[in-house]
């Protein structure tokens, strides 16, 4: 099993920003736990961050018969981006959404995923355990 985590933009200053709404686990230390998971489900990952929505939608195109899984938090673009919508939508590798915050209790434009109708499922709010969440989702996601 080989599931890609892919993190959009601002994701590189967890840590120190917005502390109170995003913790202070930086995204190093989010990476170190999931890679602890995995390789306890006998998983292989692949960790990325970018701040371009083209580089999201290259690594998404790229996923197709590399990865079984893409797990994608792609931040503010989840709100805006039609691009990585199709991308999604286009490789069919399953794609899990996730957030640290839970999306649904902030802001209104928040609420509204231009992503999650083309994703397998949604993780939201559980902060760092966020992405451990991912990873047991992964694994069984084709199950």
């Amino acid at each position: 099993m080989k599931i890609l985590f892919l993190n959009g933009p601002n994701l590189n200053l967890l840590g120190t920003r917005e502390p109170e709404i995003y913790g202070r686990t930086t995204l190093a230390d989010i990476e170190a736990k999931v890679r602890e998971r995995a390789a306890k489900l006998g998983a292989e990952i692949a960790f990325r961050q970018t701040n371009q929505e083209g580089e999201l939608v290259a690594w998404i195109q790229e996923a197709k018969g590399k990865f079984d899984v893409i797990v994608l938090n792609a931040a503010a673009y989840t709100h805006t981006s039609v691009a990585l919508r199709d991308a999604i939508s286009a490789v069919g590798v399953p794609t899990i959404e996730i957030h640290l915050s839970n999306v649904h209790a902030r802001e209104e434009f928040r609420h509204k995923s231009l992503i999650a109708p083309v994703c397998r499922g949604q993780i939201c709010g559980f902060g760092a355990n966020s992405y451990i969440l991912a990873v047991e989702a992964a694994v069984t996601v084709n199950g």
